[in-house]
């Protein structure tokens, strides 16, 4: 079997002599130009506590290839932290960076000549992005995910960054002091490691794990960990096990693997944006999987993850009873997982969950079949005639069924925040917020920073709130995203007026205004579309090129 079947290209060849002059100038040795050359992406930076070790766990993954017949070479691509960037103009650039993340590292392997990739990934947009990356290489490839926080506490309760947002909305209802509020912003986030709930980035590592793109209990070990340490030894081995036997992307993504996914999101509770960063993968894959898909699973998969934002507990108390791998194992035991999906330790799903360890019985994190949270998943794909082409909702049965109430519409986020915060937003309302879809945003922002005010003012059961632009995997209540066509684009979301009144059905998985269809075409005719936000950079790049939430909002 050849391993460097790539870098030979310029290592091997006489009429290289420049590339070979300037990998000498970089340390490697000529026996070195027989051996695979192993990327290893690192989305580490200084500015998130997401991102803060990952290059320190590059280079300790970098160490351990060394020591085999492998030349292990760092380089580095963006982030952009999404809870910080939450309720700013910056939170426009957060999905878009997906697409960055994917087209850099792809430039790199490809334009360097590399035989296999690992990538070291953190904040949310790093993992679909570095998968698709992947994707488009198709070469022996390892995802690695740098774990979650630990919690912060104070006054005796755990805390995570969802705590410092809706305390906001606690302190501006009147519910806590000024001191408390303070109190849970210093301790909410105490070190290194992604948001610690079932949030986006937790989501899509558990994910991936299940599709089989990383290795066992990647996705559950802790960043501030001896597990988490430990698996660059592991990740070393396998990189050059999948070399060899040219193991490659598109030998592990399926269709197969991908509903194995879809199905431990459900069960686990995940975010809706693992529903925008799942057709993107598949639709770089050349897999046919669309939100239908996700309804058609989430009908017959229960919802048993009792997990923040709408549960308990946090991922780290999900690795102390065994973590993913021991919930994959629950799932295989109860014939929710396809067992004879290949996975990146060059073994099957079932062969690595063979020793796994069942659950203590005395666990109330992961429920049993038999008392689920809620018997379907929460994962609601919604259609009508505010949604012609879809719209996803996170139902967990917490919130209710059915919301029918009186439309307050807002034409952007800060609108909508400034009339939580001075409370102008009363029981029964349904929160419009719009123009800040894929192209209205553009970059299709979370709305994490008013949900989570609706939360913190107590009107999480008595308020819905519907958007073109999508949620944080943190938020939780009456909420659906993902709206499609979107305002910008003349969706029927762009005519709706204060006073209307808008249904939601989780039931019937219908979203509807109250008008009648003459009165919608006279509004229609009424409606004047916005230019472009932005006339260059990215972001007008990104509102040209960007596909519909419903597929996936791809720039290919």
């Amino acid at each position: 079997m050849e391993l460097n079947k790539y870098s030979k290209v310029i290592t091997k060849k006489g009429s290289q002599p420049a590339a070979q002059a300037m990998l000498h100038a970089i340390g490697l040795k000529k026996e070195d130009f027989d051996k695979p050359f192993v990327g290893i992406a690192s989305t580490g930076y200084e500015g998130n506590p997401c991102n803060m070790h990952l290059n320190d766990l590059s280079y300790q993954i970098k160490n351990e290839i060394d020591k085999t017949k492998a030349v292990p070479l760092i380089f580095n691509t963006i982030g952009i932290s999404d809870g910080i960037s939450m309720g700013t103009s910056g939170m426009k650039y957060s999905l878009p960076s997906r697409e960055i993340i994917a087209d850099s590292i792809e430039s790199v392997v490809n334009g360097m000549s590399y035989d296999s990739l690992i990538t070291v990934v953190g904040c949310d947009k790093n993992m679909p992005g570095a998968l698709m990356a992947m994707i488009r290489l198709n070469r022996p490839s390892i995802l690695v995910y740098g774990g979650t926080i630990s919690p912060g506490c104070y006054n005796g309760k755990k805390l995570d960054v969802v705590s410092a947002f809706e305390a906001w909305g606690e302190k501006v209802s009147g519910k806590i002091s000024d001191v408390d509020y303070e109190n849970i912003i210093s301790n909410a986030c105490p070190g290194p490691g992604a948001c610690g709930g079932m949030y986006t980035a937790n989501t899509m590592s558990s994910a991936i794990e299940a599709m089989g793109m990383s290795l066992p209990y990647n996705s559950s070990n802790p960043a501030v960990s001896k597990d988490k340490s430990n698996e660059k030894m592991i990740i070393a081995s396998s990189i050059l096990n999948l070399i060899r036997n040219d193991i490659k992307p598109s030998d592990i993504i399926t269709k197969k693997s991908i509903e194995n996914a879809v199905r431990l999101i459900t069960v686990l509770g995940g975010s809706t944006n693992a529903v925008l960063h799942i057709l993107a993968i598949c639709k770089t894959a050349n897999i046919d999987f669309g939100i239908d898909d996700f309804q058609k699973i989430s009908n017959e998969t229960p919802f048993l993850g009792n997990l923040k934002p709408s549960g308990k507990y946090l991922m780290e108390d999900l690795h102390n009873i065994g973590g993913v791998p021991a919930v994959l194992k629950f799932m295989l035991d109860n014939n929710m997982l396809n067992g004879d999906c290949l996975t990146v330790t060059g073994k099957t799903i079932a062969q690595n969950l063979k020793d796994v360890a069942n659950f203590d019985s005395n666990q109330d994190i992961i429920m049993p079949l038999e008392k689920p949270i809620k018997e379907s998943g929460h994962i609601r794909i919604l259609y009508g005639n505010i949604a012609s082409h879809g719209s996803v909702a996170k139902i967990t049965g917490k919130e209710g069924f059915v919301f029918e109430g009186v439309a307050r519409v807002f034409d952007c986020e800060d609108d909508a925040n400034d009339a939580i915060s001075t409370g102008k937003i009363k029981k029964g309302d349904v929160i419009v917020i719009r123009y800040e879809g894929p192209k209205g945003g553009p970059g299709m922002p979370e709305m994490l920073k008013p949900t989570s005010a609706i939360m913190g003012a107590g009107l999480g059961n008595d308020v819905a709130l519907i958007t073109d632009g999508r949620f944080s995997g943190g938020t939780h209540g009456f909420v659906v995203g993902h709206i499609s066509p979107e305002a910008a684009e003349g969706g029927i979301i762009a005519f709706i007026k204060d006073g209307d009144i808008i249904v939601i059905d989780a039931i019937k998985n219908e979203i509807n205004v109250k008008l009648q269809k003459n009165e919608l075409e006279k509004r229609k005719k009424e409606w004047i579309k916005p230019e472009l936000k932005y006339k260059s950079g990215i972001l007008y790049k990104y509102s040209k090129l960007v596909s519909s939430s419903s597929k996936g909002c791809i720039t290919d």
